[in-house]
């Protein structure tokens, strides 16, 4: 359909479209949920984009699962547990659970599971979510051992987050492409249908374990939209095309209050923006950017605050350590901190040989206004800087190829509450990490494989230390997620930016 003119335009199309919304999604207990980004590989191991994440916990579910009123760890797919030693966990598992096929879920699942996705043919894309793990062993038909290679205090929270498992026997039978075609789990939807750039199909688990701390799915379909558009993602909102959006620019979000069939919810998440330097290429094109006073410069030409106040608010927050300030280990007392000063920016410029600046590129995958805005502050300073606007996949694949001179990432730590979850994917020598600093790689490896917490607290305050001094990344602020849905909807949001549809329920 046309897209509906968003400047001064959420209410017209309320008025152009009428003041009821249809009710076809929930006469046919369908819940359409949108987003702007497609997902390479449906499985859960093999994309890092946020609409994975939360296919995953829809679709799979894991040993345990984090509380979201107090954050303690619950059985989910496992019982009880305890350490046997320092490096070995063992979990007692349910024994009335079958996946989405109707195959029983065993120890045996769960000991090809972590094998599998730690062997090189797996091609995991998030080999930090599971690099921390040996191995498993079988120990009884519902008991299974996982093994560590070294100690790792947050390993319960990775457990609880990104490592879902998965059926042995289908998996083999069909591949890894059959699997991304027709994807099966445990969890409380099943997926009916994967088509590649329109979204993915799911109906209620009936058969879903009973007890689960996910609660019973209220709601008896679901339907995960891709529509790159915001405009058309609005407009099939007024319309009742749509159920659920977000992404939703402030202003819009602001003239999205006052239609009475939508409700908008604002809140801080632990998705963190921040810019990322390509300092090790023989590009001539990136040799300004192997020069920390550059970086530095860059870093000080920047207004975060005004762009927190007037582009992100919604309790967004300036972040200055690469991480989310919440995050256990984030430590914030060591870090430089860059504030606003394009007189400073310029001189060190001038000082780095560049008295006028220089011409650059910008890459980024989401929030074009946002890149604008920098790009408009870097001119001011005198660097001149081409906007690059890519799909994710593309722009990570120029970032891994040393070819994106600036780009602006989002990082949402898979919802892992530790800092080892941003760290360990920018900073541990992975293609992400662009700085390959020896020193850092060490420090966070020893951090991770301490249950001394004042050593690790330590270590990593040594490590973000080193990252903001040497301004290897430059951290710009948390990211506001506003949502918009229609007032027949009962959801809730997390400031883990995991949309919770299993918990949604019609009124």
């Amino acid at each position: 359909m046309a897209k509906t003119p968003i400047i001064g335009g959420v209410l017209a199309a309320a008025i152009l479209f009428g003041p009821a919304a249809a009710l076809a999604n929930k006469a046919n207990d369908t819940l359409v949920y949108v987003s702007d980004s497609d997902l390479e590989n449906v499985g859960p191991y093999h994309n890092n984009m946020r609409e994975g994440v939360i296919l995953m916990h829809h679709v799979w579910d894991g040993l345990v699962l984090r509380s979201v009123t107090d954050g303690k760890y619950v059985p989910l797919l496992a019982t009880s547990w305890k350490w046997i030693d320092p490096t070995t966990l063992e979990f007692e598992l349910r024994k009335d659970v079958t996946f989405h096929n109707g195959d029983p879920f065993t120890a045996d699942d769960v000991v090809f599971t972590v094998n599998y996705v730690l062997s090189p043919d797996a091609k995991v894309v998030t080999k930090q979510n599971v690099g921390w793990m040996a191995g498993a062993e079988k120990v009884g038909p519902y008991t299974v051992r996982i093994k560590l290679k070294q100690p790792f205090p947050a390993a319960m929270e990775y457990l609880a987050a990104a490592v879902p498992m998965y059926p042995e026997a289908y998996f083999k039978k069909v591949g890894l492409a059959g699997f991304a075609k027709a994807p099966v789990g445990t969890g409380p939807y099943k997926v009916v249908s994967v088509a590649s750039g329109q979204g993915v199909k799911m109906v209620r688990n009936d058969a879903y374990m009973k007890g689960s701390p996910k609660g019973w799915p209220k709601i008896g379909k679901l339907e995960f939209k891709v529509i790159p558009d915001g405009e058309s993602r609005i407009a099939e909102l007024m319309t009742g095309g749509v159920d659920w959006i977000w992404r939703v620019p402030s202003d819009q979000a602001d003239s999205l209050r006052a239609v009475p069939e939508v409700s908008v919810l604002s809140s801080e998440t632990m998705r963190v923006a921040f810019l990322i330097f390509e300092m090790h290429s023989d590009d001539p094109a990136m040799k300004p950017f192997a020069d920390e006073r550059v970086r530095k410069a860059i870093s000080m030409s920047i207004d975060r605050p005004a762009m927190v106040d007037n582009l992100v608010r919604g309790g967004s927050r300036v972040m200055n350590a690469a991480c989310f300030i919440e995050q256990a280990m984030c430590v914030q007392d060591t870090v430089a901190k860059y504030a606003y000063d394009p007189k400073k920016a310029k001189e060190l410029l001038a000082a780095a040989g560049y008295p006028n600046g220089f011409d650059t590129e910008m890459y980024a995958y989401r929030e074009r206004d946002y890149a604008e805005a920098m790009i408009g502050y870097l001119q001011a300073v005198g660097i001149k800087a081409k906007l690059n606007f890519l799909k994710y996949p593309a722009m990570r694949g120029e970032l891994h190829a040393g070819k994106s001179p600036i780009t602006m990432n989002t990082w949402g730590s898979y919802s892992v509450n530790d800092a080892s979850a941003f760290t360990g994917n920018y900073f541990k020598g992975s293609p992400d990490d662009r700085s390959k600093d020896p020193e850092v790689i060490a420090w966070l490896k020893d951090a991770d494989s301490t249950v001394d917490e004042a050593k690790r607290r330590s270590l990593y305050g040594k490590a973000l230390a080193r990252i903001s001094e040497k301004a290897y990344v430059f951290p710009l602020f948390s990211y506001s997620a506003n949502y918009a849905f229609t007032k027949d909807l009962n959801f809730q949001a997390y400031p883990d930016e995991l949309p919770r549809f299993y918990a949604a329920s019609w009124k």
